[in-house]
């Protein structure tokens, strides 16, 4: 009886490899005895099984193609994967993404790409000023961390003899028989006695129980780099825990917090600052001392400025990051009203409208407005 794989996968018949594997994989999960305790499961099972170990190899799909499941099969084309028994024809990355698809993990060991064992990184705060970030400096600090035991040198053996590991053998890995979605399968892992040196202390270090490492107060010196963001982080490599028996420390990772400046605003290595000057000088013009983080500069204002007229002052803001050069400080003018006015100065300016041909509403005195309210 002639078999449509493709329905059996639930895909069209110009579905692509990556989507026949897909389908393969979703419906292998779903319907695995294993997972899926229902009657029909295992024949639907091997029902998608059969169809991906045809459509899921390049050469076996193009001549069902041609020749249908029937006349595929009177060919001799049908045929397995050897290495795992009922799972078609696909390669060892096919085993590998499944076995991670259902359990999230490898079948041989913890990954396929084993990380070294190492020592717990650390995060550390750190205040720093304005000025700080912007230039740079040389900060202290002191944290608690483990460090590798003196009196054994990390290894946690007294005396630093060693033995081989009674668990592993010396292997520094031990097998684990799996049931998977594959059947009964071994898994390597590292020794949990040895962590996978193959050796353990033929006598504990008394000092760190034979850990290799114990608990200690450092001072470092970090050296925070001239412009540097808020919230930036810095890693220190290799100051973070010492790992156990002599494996390598991890990172110290150390978050940096930017104090405002009571003055200035940051926005990359632009600063900005806003500048009160007085109607006068604004109208006539003058020359300002305006602050810097290099310091006081002089700045030119011409005649006629209007309020919130920006002036640039080049190179006076904060070192560029991993780079030369300073940016610019932006300087916001802003022209202060007077609140109060002595008479002479309201006469002057009463004149100087006049004299700009401005109309002023005359001023009442309390006389006038009570005139004004009962007229």
């Amino acid at each position: 009886m002639a078999k449509d794989y493709y329905k059996a996968l639930g895909v069209k018949k110009e579905a692509s490899g990556e989507e026949i594997k897909s389908a393969y994989k979703s419906l292998a999960k779903k319907y695995h005895p294993d997972l899926n305790k229902e009657a029909s499961a295992s024949e639907k099972f091997k029902e998608v099984n059969e169809a991906y170990s045809v459509l899921g190899d390049k050469t076996k799909r193009q001549n069902y193609d041609r020749f249908g499941s029937e006349g595929f099969n009177q060919q001799g084309f049908q045929g397995g994967f050897s290495g795992f028994e009922g799972f078609g024809n696909f390669g060892m990355d096919d085993a590998f993404d499944i076995f991670e698809s259902f359990f999230g993990g490898s079948p041989f060991g913890s990954s396929r790409r084993r990380r070294q064992a190492r020592g717990a990184d650390l995060e550390y705060s750190m205040d720093i000023s304005f000025e700080e970030a912007a230039f740079g400096a040389e900060k202290k600090i002191e944290f608690e961390k483990h460090v590798a035991c003196e009196e054994c040198r990390g290894t946690g053996s007294e005396g630093g003899e060693t033995e081989v590991c009674p668990v592993c053998k010396g292997n520094g890995m031990v097998k684990k028989v799996l049931r998977t979605p594959f059947g009964v399968m071994a898994q390597t892992a590292t020794c949990h006695e040895c962590g996978g040196e193959g050796e353990v202390a033929k006598a504990k270090c008394k000092k760190c129980n034979g850990k290799g490492v114990v608990k200690k107060t450092k001072t470092i010196t970090v050296n925070i780099p001239a412009g540097v963001e808020n919230h930036a982080t810095l890693r220190v490599a290799g100051e973070g825990e010492a790992g156990e028996r002599g494996t390598i420390s991890g990172n110290l990772y150390i978050e940096l917090n930017v104090k405002p400046h009571k003055l200035f605003e940051r926005d990359g290595a632009d600063i900005y600052l806003e500048y009160p000057v007085s109607f006068s000088q604004a109208a006539m013009g003058d020359e300002v001392k305006v602050p810097t983080l290099h310091g006081d500069v002089t700045m030119k204002m011409p005649a006629g400025t209007q309020s919130e007229t920006v002036f640039k002052l080049k190179g006076k803001g904060v070192h560029y990051l991993n780079s030369d050069g300073f940016g610019d400080e932006l300087v916001k003018v802003i022209v202060k009203i007077p609140e109060k006015l002595s008479k002479k100065q309201k006469e002057l300016l009463e004149e100087f409208a006049s004299e700009s041909n401005e109309k002023l509403k005359p001023r009442k005195g309390l006389f006038g407005k009570m005139k004004e309210a009962f007229s």
